[in-house]
């Protein structure tokens, strides 16, 4: 495998498992700072908060100098932060650490893209991709699962400082791995975001934040719909983990493959539909202990297809700030990551019990697949459009 697209990989595994373990302790978290599971859940959205921010502001900012440069100094405040947020002593100083680690996370995932497109051949692009995704999906199979069970069996702090060592790890691949590459972009910061003016942008950050909100709906409260929904001791969830990782792994290359065959937009309509159908399963189904892991293992499968064409859909749409594009969907990514985990807890604060995630997850998958046909009808106008002046 190419060394430089195995440290984009080393670097999406750190954040992978920060971003993800929190969700497998979850329960362990509210216990030590005694607060109730929703209001843990607000670490969650801080995290997703400090993504939002930092991808485009640091990418700005970040394209005056070669990406390999900024890839390391973007790894390097991950390390720092991610690392302290184990010491954190109360609520409060949790979520300042939380929103500061994810600060870089858009912006590392955004200029990864680009990079990781640019170091592909020709034609497999979302390949290339798919190999930096990998690390998050691998993450998931290996590394939240064995986060999960150190925070559970111990104290939860390990899982963060488990998340330094692997940063560690991260920059010195960065360093050593990475070859010299040119700034992100050569425009300046003005004339980057003249990309906000188009509407099929909008749309897809939109569908980003909304569609995979279905997911994050899901998976932030996996923990609890395992042990108190399905009857489940709490030594399963690390297992379910797995299950979900494994998932996640599989459908990340199943997305870049079907994305080479249906393109970016028509994959992405289809993997939502069939996650509403899966979230909608599961939420008839969870409290059979058997069926409820067996979804684990396809919400995840189906969930990660939609990394690779999304991405690669906003990169294309950015034509001339790609970079910025790519970073931006990572933000849409964690406001999805924020909506979901906000809006799946509204319900269950009001009682209606954790399957009601599911249905919330649902949902948005639905809504994401209306804003993916506003989109095909907006291409296509435009290309009625483009072919009349032709013709003119």
């Amino acid at each position: 495998m190419n060394k430089a697209l195995l440290s984009l990989a080393i670097g999406g595994f750190g954040i992978g498992l920060t971003e993800f373990v929190i969700m497998g302790i979850l329960p362990d978290v509210a216990h030590a700072f005694d607060i109730t599971i929703p209001e843990a859940g607000h670490f969650i959205s801080a995290y997703a908060l400090g993504v939002v921010v930092g991808a485009p502001i640091l990418t700005g900012f970040g394209s005056k100098w070669p990406a390999n440069k900024v890839l390391f100094v973007l790894m390097l405040w991950f390390t720092a932060f991610n690392t302290l947020s184990a010491f954190a002593t109360d609520y409060n100083s949790f979520m300042v650490l939380r929103f500061l680690s994810g600060l870089p996370h858009g912006a590392f995932f955004g200029i990864g893209a680009v990079v990781a497109s640019k170091l592909s051949k020709k034609g497999k692009e979302a390949q290339g991709i798919a190999i930096m995704f990998s690390g998050l999906t691998v993450a998931n199979l290996l590394g939240v699962p064995l986060g999960t069970y150190l925070g559970k069996s111990f104290d939860w702090s390990l899982s963060f400082l488990m998340v330094g060592v692997v940063g560690v790890i991260a920059v010195l691949s960065v360093k050593f791995w990475m070859p010299a590459l040119e700034k992100s972009s050569e425009s300046n910061i003005l004339k980057e975001f003249r990309i906000f003016k188009r509407v099929e942008l909008w749309l897809i950050i939109l569908l980003t934040t909304i569609g995979t909100g279905g997911f994050f709906a899901w998976y932030s409260y996996i923990s609890p719909s395992i042990t108190e929904v399905a009857g489940h001791s709490e030594n399963v969830v690390a297992f379910a983990m797995v299950l979900a990782g494994l998932g996640m792994f599989i459908g990340n290359f199943v997305g870049a493959k079907l994305t080479e065959k249906f393109a970016p937009l028509n994959t992405v309509t289809i993997v939502l539909t069939l996650m509403v159908i899966c979230l909608s399963l599961n939420a008839l189904l969870s409290s059979d202990k058997t069926m409820i892991l067996v979804m684990t293992f396809i919400i995840g499968l189906v969930s990660f297809a939609i990394s690779t064409p999304i991405q690669l859909l906003i990169i294309r749409s950015s034509k001339g700030s790609e970079t910025l594009g790519s970073s931006l969907n990572q933000s849409a990514f964690n406001i999805g990551n924020a909506s979901g985990a906000y809006f799946a807890g509204l319900p269950i604060a009001m009682g209606y019990g954790y399957t009601s995630a599911d249905w919330v997850g649902a949902a948005m998958a639905a809504t994401g697949i209306l804003i993916a046909f506003s989109i095909f009808i907006l291409k296509n106008r435009q290309s009625k459009k483009e072919h009349n002046n032709v013709v003119l």
